[in-house]
């Protein structure tokens, strides 16, 4: 065989200078044309952390390790049947189709699922090939009942104990039902979860998720899973077990949403956080034997078209991988209108296998190791979350954070302002607030039942924080849409369209989308050029309420005379899509009663238009 020559590789970039960043500014300062460069194109987080548009070398910090237990990551799915029967079937389907991990939700106050008894979860698990999967439990305020079962079928089974994780996280109780258990009003009394630690594959779960779902930002997640993990370590300290044998015992949850980089940075940003607990505890190696199980996030999903929760999740499962996640699972796109079926089940699992195996990233140990921007922004946020988590520390730690209103009180803030930003669509909701789909979206899905109330088993239950209550961001155009659906028609606004195609169309089509998030629909005319015409379609469509479409040019010109048309045919009311500027006094005496345009709460604006087509009382 001939030895191929070798000659040395040619850089990419050969023979072309190297711009320098002042360069790139001069070329965008021309683009931009005198707009502001840090309002036009510098961003911000929900914790106002900066996002530049461009990262260099300038920008590089320390690269934050991620390195998984295992080779990709675990295709889990949550399971939440009450049926020890339905149960079952379900893990075996989802084994049979690839799930190496499957989470079991419990009853328990605030929560549906299966009964937390011994009966039901060996009937449960009578026929499951558990030394194929890691069996993870979610027992809210009934862990001990929930332990004691689980151990009782590991004994019987003797398979079970090297990979089952029991979840017990009386603080993540704490914050979904503001009802203490296990753990005493002085954070002390965590003997009673200790007898599993030595005998399961962890015991403990410092979960974040309680509190992403409530609207916490990326920080504060953080914060919130530090702040728990020290509160147990100081539990187990305290009953003699020493901080390297507890925390390979406590697994680490978080939920991830569809934002992408900061998705996967605040994985990276989590590693950074507890490696330095594990550290300041004398118990580095320690770390990186804790696994970090990852749910793509319930808050971002939506129940009108849900096939774009498809999008969500995969977007969420591919930052949950790319940012060091041991385990992912991916909830079924119609987990926000009731209980999957196995088709929604089977697209879920299939979701984290094909970006596994197909599209690799399972092969690769640490994708975004090195890429300027990620690292920047996991340190930002990691040094951010240390802050507000050092911050609870001095207000008693967790437990006394949230008795005290602290945690609650911050992430309500910052909730609030996702929530104006949502209802003013500078976040956009894809199929909700931006494109939403008016009429039947194919989907049949029976709801969830009523979450339990059914009382824990533990005698001492004391009502002592304030709740976290879990919102999912659609929620607001949600109930508009189906106060809309609840008539026997659709109600519609009857665009009268002035001028010609090119002058319309751009805010027609605006207004289309905006009353559709409403659950409103439209009956858009053909190009009108006078005010007559005008008058007489709408007299036509049967509508009751009038919007102006057109450029600014052409409301100069037929505006005040297809305004008073329109109300002299009977238009109840009648609107002007965009900003009136000097002709705002003109057109309101012409019979304009409001203007709708860009950057409005669309909220509010929404639930002034159904009010006065009847839908809803004033």
């Amino acid at each position: 065989m001939s030895q191929q020559p070798t000659t040395p590789p040619i850089p990419l970039a050969a023979g072309f200078d190297v711009p320098s960043e002042a360069q790139w500014r001069a070329l965008v300062d021309k683009v931009l044309k005198g707009g502001d460069f840090t309002k036009r194109l510098v961003s911000h987080t929900a914790d106002d952390i900066e996002i530049a548009p461009l990262y260099t070398r300038a920008h590089a910090v320390p690269s934050i390790s991620v390195q998984r237990a295992t080779r990709g990551w675990r295709i889990a799915q949550l399971r939440t049947e009450t049926s020890p029967e339905a149960l079952a079937t379900a893990i075996a389907e989802d084994i049979e189709g690839g799930v190496e991990a499957v989470t079991i939700r419990l009853v328990a106050p605030g929560q549906t699922g299966l009964a937390a008894d011994h009966a039901s979860l060996d009937a449960a698990l009578a026929a499951a090939p558990l030394e194929r999967i890691r069996l993870s439990l979610q027992p809210g305020a009934h862990a001990i009942e929930a332990a004691r079962s689980l151990t009782t079928i590991a004994a019987k089974r003797g398979s079970l104990g090297s990979v089952a994780a029991l979840g017990i996280d009386p603080l993540g109780a704490l914050a979904r039902t503001g009802e203490l258990v296990l753990l005493k009003p002085d954070g002390t009394g965590f003997a009673a979860a200790l007898p599993w630690l030595p005998s399961m594959g962890t015991t403990l779960l410092a979960d974040a998720r309680p509190y992403h779902e409530a609207g916490a930002s990326e920080a504060q997640e953080i914060a919130a899973l530090a702040a728990t993990l020290v509160a147990y370590l100081r539990c187990c300290e305290a009953e003699g077990l020493a901080p390297g044998d507890a925390l390979p015992r406590i697994g680490l949850a978080m939920a991830v949403d569809a934002d992408l980089f900061p998705g996967m940075a605040k994985l990276r940003a989590v590693r950074q956080v507890v490696a330095r607990i594990a550290q300041a505890c004398g118990a580095s190696e320690a770390a990186s034997r804790m696994p970090l199980a990852v749910t793509t996030s319930e808050r971002m999903m939506a129940r009108r078209d849900p096939w774009v929760n498809l999008l969500r999740v995969t977007t969420a499962c591919a930052a949950a991988a790319i940012g060091g996640a041991d385990e992912i699972a991916v909830l079924p796109h119609t987990w926000a209108i009731g209980p999957p079926d196995a088709f929604a089940r089977r697209i879920a699992r299939n979701t984290g296998l094909v970006l596994r195996e197909e599209a690799g990233l399972g092969r690769i140990a640490d994708p975004a190791g090195g890429a300027w921007y990620v690292e920047e922004l996991s340190s930002r946020l990691a040094e951010k979350a240390w802050g507000i988590f050092q911050a609870w520390e001095r207000a008693g730690g967790m437990q006394a954070a949230l008795a005290g209103g602290l945690v609650q009180d911050q992430i309500a803030a910052v909730a609030e302002t996702r929530a104006k930003d949502i209802s003013t669509r500078r976040i956009e909701l894809t199929g909700v607030s931006s494109y939403p789909r008016l009429g039947d979206d194919g989907v049949n899905v029976e709801p969830w039942p009523a979450a339990s109330a059914t009382a824990s088993p533990i005698a001492a239950r004391p009502h002592v924080a304030r709740r976290l209550v879990a919102r999912r961001l659609a929620e607001p155009f949600e109930a508009l849409r189906d106060a809309a659906d609840r008539l026997p028609a659709r109600p519609a606004v009857f665009l009268a369209n002035l001028g010609t195609h090119s002058e319309y169309s751009a805010r027609a089509m605006w207004i289309t989308n905006l009353l559709a998030a409403g659950g409103i629909g439209v009956i858009a005319s053909d190009a009108l050029t006078n005010s007559a015409d005008a008058g007489r379609a709408f007299a036509e469509s049967g509508a009751t309420i009038a919007c102006l479409c057109a450029s600014d040019e052409v409301y100069g010109e037929l505006g005040e005379a297809a305004a008073m048309a329109l109300k002299g045919a009977g238009a109840a009311r009648v609107y002007l899509a965009g900003r009136a500027g000097a002709q705002e006094v003109a057109l309101k005496a012409a019979g304009v009663d409001g203007f709708w345009f860009t950057g409005q709460d669309a909220i509010a604006l929404l639930n002034q238009l159904q009010r006065d087509i009847g839908l809803v009382a004033p």
